[in-house]
């Protein structure tokens, strides 16, 4: 049976998902977590934190499927 794991920004995150969905959703949350900290950031120290909505770049991730051995 298939599992799958995702790395996000490069690295492997811990979990492991049952269904490629799951695993979808989990990076999207991650996404937006990204998101929301980078304007907290630039909410308490604009000079050091750019950050700007439209041009805001969500890190990469891949859905990688693992075989469950």
């Amino acid at each position: 049976m298939s599992r799958f794991k995702l790395l996000f920004d490069g690295e492997y995150e811990d979990e492991v998902f049952d269904t490629e969905e799951e695993a979808e959703e989990y990076a999207l949350y991650l996404c937006s977590c990204t998101r929301q900290g980078a304007e907290i950031l630039h909410m308490s120290n604009p000079g050091d934190y750019d950050y700007d909505e439209d041009n805001f770049e969500d890190p990469d991730y891949e859905i990688v499927e693992i075989d469950d051995d």
